[in-house]
Protein backbone atom coordinates (compact mmCIF):
# COMPACT_ATOMS: atom_id res chain seq x y z
CA UNK A 1 0.00 0.00 0.00
CA UNK A 2 1.09 3.22 -0.76
CA UNK A 3 0.62 5.73 2.12
CA UNK A 4 2.67 8.60 1.08
CA UNK A 5 2.58 11.64 -1.32
CA UNK A 6 4.57 14.36 -2.59
CA UNK A 7 3.12 17.10 -4.40
CA UNK A 8 5.71 18.98 -6.30
CA UNK A 9 4.81 23.03 -5.80
CA UNK A 10 8.00 24.54 -7.16
CA UNK A 11 8.75 25.89 -10.98
CA UNK A 12 8.69 29.35 -11.67
CA UNK A 13 5.27 29.44 -13.46
CA UNK A 14 7.10 31.43 -16.18
CA UNK A 15 4.23 30.14 -18.83
CA UNK A 16 2.14 32.42 -16.09
CA UNK A 17 3.78 35.34 -15.49
CA UNK A 18 3.35 38.51 -14.41
CA UNK A 19 0.60 36.90 -12.20
CA UNK A 20 3.35 34.54 -10.94
CA UNK A 21 6.48 36.97 -10.25
CA UNK A 22 4.90 37.78 -6.69
CA UNK A 23 2.46 34.66 -5.96
CA UNK A 24 3.35 30.98 -6.44
CA UNK A 25 1.10 29.71 -9.32
CA UNK A 26 -0.61 26.93 -7.11
CA UNK A 27 -1.90 29.53 -4.49
CA UNK A 28 -3.79 31.20 -7.70
CA UNK A 29 -7.51 30.69 -7.61
CA UNK A 30 -9.06 27.38 -9.51
CA UNK A 31 -12.82 29.41 -9.53
CA UNK A 32 -13.27 29.61 -5.53
CA UNK A 33 -9.78 27.66 -4.20
CA UNK A 34 -6.13 27.53 -4.46
CA UNK A 35 -5.13 25.71 -7.35
CA UNK A 36 -3.17 23.59 -4.10
CA UNK A 37 -6.25 22.04 -3.13
CA UNK A 38 -6.95 20.26 -5.97
CA UNK A 39 -3.71 17.75 -6.14
CA UNK A 40 -4.41 17.86 -2.62
CA UNK A 41 -7.51 16.39 -2.69
CA UNK A 42 -6.77 13.97 -4.99
CA UNK A 43 -4.28 11.87 -2.53
CA UNK A 44 -6.52 12.57 0.13
CA UNK A 45 -9.20 10.52 -2.00
CA UNK A 46 -7.03 8.00 -2.95
CA UNK A 47 -6.37 7.82 1.60
CA UNK A 48 -2.90 9.53 1.82
CA UNK A 49 -2.38 10.59 5.18
CA UNK A 50 1.20 11.90 4.98
CA UNK A 51 2.18 14.48 2.09
CA UNK A 52 5.44 16.32 1.44
CA UNK A 53 4.90 19.69 -0.23
CA UNK A 54 7.85 20.77 -2.30
CA UNK A 55 7.73 24.68 -2.92
CA UNK A 56 10.13 27.36 -3.86
CA UNK A 57 12.46 29.09 -1.29
CA UNK A 58 11.22 31.25 -0.21
CA UNK A 59 7.52 30.97 -0.48
CA UNK A 60 7.36 28.50 2.50
CA UNK A 61 5.49 31.42 4.71
CA UNK A 62 2.99 31.54 2.26
CA UNK A 63 1.88 28.13 1.90
CA UNK A 64 1.82 27.59 5.60
CA UNK A 65 -0.66 29.95 5.99
CA UNK A 66 -2.99 28.12 4.11
CA UNK A 67 -2.34 24.77 5.37
CA UNK A 68 0.35 24.83 8.25
CA UNK A 69 0.76 21.05 9.36
CA UNK A 70 -2.41 18.90 8.10
CA UNK A 71 -3.73 18.38 11.84
CA UNK A 72 -6.76 20.36 10.73
CA UNK A 73 -7.23 17.81 8.59
CA UNK A 74 -6.39 14.79 10.51
CA UNK A 75 -3.34 14.65 8.61
CA UNK A 76 -0.02 15.35 8.52
CA UNK A 77 1.65 17.58 5.62
CA UNK A 78 5.38 18.76 5.96
CA UNK A 79 7.35 21.30 3.58
CA UNK A 80 10.82 20.83 1.55
CA UNK A 81 11.62 24.00 -0.32
CA UNK A 82 13.52 23.51 -3.38
CA UNK A 83 16.45 26.20 -4.12
CA UNK A 84 15.70 25.78 -8.12
CA UNK A 85 13.65 23.34 -10.79
CA UNK A 86 15.51 20.63 -11.34
CA UNK A 87 13.07 18.12 -13.07
CA UNK A 88 10.20 15.95 -11.59
CA UNK A 89 12.72 13.06 -10.70
CA UNK A 90 14.53 15.82 -8.06
CA UNK A 91 10.87 15.16 -5.99
CA UNK A 92 12.47 11.83 -5.13
CA UNK A 93 16.06 12.63 -4.27
CA UNK A 94 14.27 15.97 -2.38
CA UNK A 95 11.79 13.74 -0.59
CA UNK A 96 14.31 10.65 0.40
CA UNK A 97 14.03 11.10 4.10
CA UNK A 98 10.13 11.37 3.67
CA UNK A 99 9.55 8.33 1.77
CA UNK A 100 11.88 6.76 3.91
CA UNK A 101 11.38 2.64 2.89
CA UNK A 102 7.99 2.97 1.64
CA UNK A 103 6.36 3.37 -1.51
CA UNK A 104 5.18 6.76 -2.94
CA UNK A 105 2.64 8.41 -4.97
CA UNK A 106 3.47 11.95 -6.57
CA UNK A 107 1.50 14.62 -8.14
CA UNK A 108 1.71 17.77 -9.79
CA UNK A 109 0.44 20.92 -8.21
CA UNK A 110 -0.95 22.48 -11.29
CA UNK A 111 -2.74 19.13 -12.59
CA UNK A 112 -6.45 18.83 -12.40
CA UNK A 113 -8.17 15.57 -12.29
CA UNK A 114 -12.45 14.92 -11.99
CA UNK A 115 -14.21 12.06 -12.78
CA UNK A 116 -16.85 9.74 -11.44
CA UNK A 117 -14.95 6.38 -11.05
CA UNK A 118 -11.97 8.59 -10.07
CA UNK A 119 -11.88 7.60 -6.48
CA UNK A 120 -12.28 3.69 -6.96
CA UNK A 121 -9.22 3.76 -9.56
CA UNK A 122 -7.02 5.88 -7.02
CA UNK A 123 -7.63 3.20 -4.05
CA UNK A 124 -6.70 0.63 -6.57
CA UNK A 125 -4.10 2.70 -7.55
CA UNK A 126 -2.34 2.90 -4.16
CA UNK A 127 -2.09 -0.95 -3.94
CA UNK A 128 1.05 -0.91 -5.53
CA UNK A 129 3.60 -2.87 -4.04
CA UNK A 130 5.83 -3.56 -7.20
CA UNK A 131 7.45 -0.92 -10.10
CA UNK A 132 5.29 2.07 -11.17
CA UNK A 133 2.01 3.00 -12.84
CA UNK A 134 1.08 5.85 -15.08
CA UNK A 135 -2.19 7.00 -15.45
CA UNK A 136 -2.83 7.82 -19.05
CA UNK A 137 -5.88 9.96 -20.52
CA UNK A 138 -6.54 10.49 -24.54
CA UNK A 139 -5.90 13.91 -25.76
CA UNK A 140 -6.66 15.71 -28.86
CA UNK A 141 -2.63 17.12 -29.66
CA UNK A 142 -0.25 14.25 -28.47
CA UNK A 143 2.01 15.98 -30.08
CA UNK A 144 2.23 18.03 -26.69
CA UNK A 145 2.79 15.74 -24.24
CA UNK A 146 4.74 12.92 -23.48
CA UNK A 147 2.85 9.70 -24.75
CA UNK A 148 2.37 5.94 -23.96
CA UNK A 149 1.34 3.38 -25.99
CA UNK A 150 0.09 0.48 -24.37
CA UNK A 151 -1.33 -3.33 -24.90
CA UNK A 152 -4.50 -4.68 -23.89
CA UNK A 153 -3.26 -5.95 -20.59
CA UNK A 154 -2.35 -2.05 -19.74
CA UNK A 155 1.40 -2.75 -20.04
CA UNK A 156 3.48 -0.17 -21.69
CA UNK A 157 5.08 -0.26 -24.99
CA UNK A 158 6.41 2.39 -26.04
CA UNK A 159 7.10 5.96 -24.03
CA UNK A 160 7.66 9.49 -26.06
CA UNK A 161 8.23 12.79 -24.77
CA UNK A 162 5.79 14.95 -27.50
CA UNK A 163 6.28 12.76 -30.67
CA UNK A 164 6.39 14.42 -33.76
CA UNK A 165 4.93 10.90 -35.62
CA UNK A 166 1.44 9.91 -33.98
CA UNK A 167 2.29 7.31 -31.48
CA UNK A 168 -0.72 7.19 -29.61
CA UNK A 169 -3.57 9.60 -28.27
CA UNK A 170 -2.88 8.66 -24.64
CA UNK A 171 -1.23 10.98 -22.68
CA UNK A 172 1.03 10.70 -19.25
CA UNK A 173 -1.13 12.59 -16.96
CA UNK A 174 0.93 14.49 -13.49
CA UNK A 175 -0.33 11.42 -11.42
CA UNK A 176 2.53 8.50 -11.05
CA UNK A 177 2.54 5.50 -8.41
CA UNK A 178 6.34 4.27 -7.62
CA UNK A 179 7.81 1.35 -5.69
CA UNK A 180 10.36 2.26 -3.29
CA UNK A 181 13.11 1.72 -5.85
CA UNK A 182 11.99 5.01 -7.25
CA UNK A 183 14.77 6.90 -5.01
CA UNK A 184 17.57 4.82 -6.23
CA UNK A 185 16.75 4.90 -9.87
CA UNK A 186 16.21 9.26 -9.67
CA UNK A 187 19.53 9.37 -8.53
CA UNK A 188 20.76 7.52 -11.32
CA UNK A 189 19.41 9.98 -13.78
CA UNK A 190 21.59 12.40 -16.20
CA UNK A 191 20.10 15.50 -16.92
CA UNK A 192 18.83 16.16 -20.53
CA UNK A 193 19.75 18.64 -22.85
CA UNK A 194 17.87 21.18 -20.89
CA UNK A 195 19.33 20.77 -17.83
CA UNK A 196 16.63 19.20 -15.50
CA UNK A 197 15.61 15.38 -14.95
CA UNK A 198 13.56 13.69 -16.99
CA UNK A 199 10.35 12.23 -15.57
CA UNK A 200 9.82 9.76 -18.81
CA UNK A 201 13.64 8.55 -18.25
CA UNK A 202 12.28 7.66 -14.77
CA UNK A 203 9.39 5.60 -16.07
CA UNK A 204 11.54 4.45 -18.61
CA UNK A 205 13.81 3.01 -16.29
CA UNK A 206 10.53 0.71 -15.07
CA UNK A 207 9.81 -0.75 -18.49
CA UNK A 208 12.97 -1.75 -18.85
CA UNK A 209 13.20 -4.06 -15.97
CA UNK A 210 9.15 -4.58 -17.36
CA UNK A 211 7.58 -3.28 -14.20
CA UNK A 212 5.31 -0.32 -15.22
CA UNK A 213 2.06 -0.32 -16.10
CA UNK A 214 -0.62 2.01 -16.99
CA UNK A 215 -4.17 2.82 -16.22
CA UNK A 216 -6.73 5.05 -17.89
CA UNK A 217 -8.99 8.03 -16.86
CA UNK A 218 -12.28 7.14 -18.80
CA UNK A 219 -14.16 9.20 -21.23
CA UNK A 220 -16.25 10.65 -18.23
CA UNK A 221 -13.32 11.52 -16.78
CA UNK A 222 -11.17 14.90 -17.00
CA UNK A 223 -7.58 15.90 -16.85
CA UNK A 224 -6.13 19.00 -16.92
CA UNK A 225 -2.98 20.50 -16.87
CA UNK A 226 -3.13 24.18 -15.29
CA UNK A 227 0.19 25.53 -16.77
CA UNK A 228 -0.79 28.05 -18.90
CA UNK A 229 -3.05 31.14 -18.90
CA UNK A 230 -5.60 29.27 -21.16
CA UNK A 231 -5.44 26.29 -19.34
CA UNK A 232 -5.94 27.94 -15.86
CA UNK A 233 -9.17 29.72 -16.63
CA UNK A 234 -10.53 26.50 -18.56
CA UNK A 235 -9.87 24.66 -15.27
CA UNK A 236 -11.58 27.43 -13.36
CA UNK A 237 -14.10 27.51 -15.49
CA UNK A 238 -15.17 23.67 -15.93
CA UNK A 239 -15.49 23.79 -12.03
CA UNK A 240 -17.32 26.86 -11.69
CA UNK A 241 -19.88 24.82 -14.27
CA UNK A 242 -20.12 21.56 -12.22
CA UNK A 243 -20.10 23.19 -8.95
CA UNK A 244 -23.07 25.56 -9.87
CA UNK A 245 -24.96 22.82 -11.74
CA UNK A 246 -24.47 20.36 -9.29
CA UNK A 247 -24.61 22.16 -5.89
CA UNK A 248 -21.04 20.54 -4.32
CA UNK A 249 -17.94 21.10 -3.93
CA UNK A 250 -14.85 19.88 -6.30
CA UNK A 251 -11.64 19.44 -4.00
CA UNK A 252 -13.32 20.64 -0.35
CA UNK A 253 -11.01 19.16 1.91
CA UNK A 254 -13.02 19.65 4.71
CA UNK A 255 -15.64 17.53 3.44
CA UNK A 256 -12.90 14.43 1.97
CA UNK A 257 -11.66 14.19 5.64
CA UNK A 258 -15.24 14.04 7.13
CA UNK A 259 -15.93 11.21 4.75
CA UNK A 260 -13.16 9.68 5.23
CA UNK A 261 -13.23 9.89 9.16
CA UNK A 262 -10.31 11.29 9.84
CA UNK A 263 -11.74 14.71 11.64
CA UNK A 264 -15.69 15.37 13.35
CA UNK A 265 -17.62 18.10 13.11
CA UNK A 266 -15.37 19.86 15.94
CA UNK A 267 -13.10 20.19 13.27
CA UNK A 268 -15.06 21.50 10.58
CA UNK A 269 -16.32 23.98 12.80
CA UNK A 270 -12.81 25.48 13.41
CA UNK A 271 -12.44 25.39 9.37
CA UNK A 272 -15.55 27.36 9.29
CA UNK A 273 -13.98 30.55 11.86
CA UNK A 274 -10.85 29.88 10.06
CA UNK A 275 -12.70 30.77 6.39
CA UNK A 276 -14.51 33.41 7.82
CA UNK A 277 -17.80 34.28 5.91
CA UNK A 278 -17.54 33.30 2.32
CA UNK A 279 -19.28 30.82 0.16
CA UNK A 280 -16.79 27.90 0.93
CA UNK A 281 -17.93 28.35 5.02
CA UNK A 282 -21.79 27.90 4.23
CA UNK A 283 -20.79 24.94 2.04
CA UNK A 284 -19.33 23.64 5.21
CA UNK A 285 -22.87 24.36 7.32
CA UNK A 286 -23.84 22.85 5.60
CA UNK A 287 -22.52 19.19 5.67
CA UNK A 288 -22.26 19.46 9.86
Amino acid sequence: MIKKGIILSGGMGTRMSPLTKAVNKQLLPIYDKPLIYYPLSILMLAKIKNVLIIVNKGELNQYKKLLPNGKNLGMNITYKEQSSPRGLPDAFILGEKFIGKDNVALILGDNFFYGQNLSNQLLNSVKLKKGAKIILHRVSKPELYGVAKINQQKKVLTIKEKPKKFLSDLAITGLYFFDNNVIKFAKKLKPSKRGELEIVDLINKYKKNKKLSADLIGRGGAWLDSGSIEDFYKTSSFVAAIENRQGFKIACLEEISYTNGWINKIQIQKAIKFYGNCEYSKYLSKLI
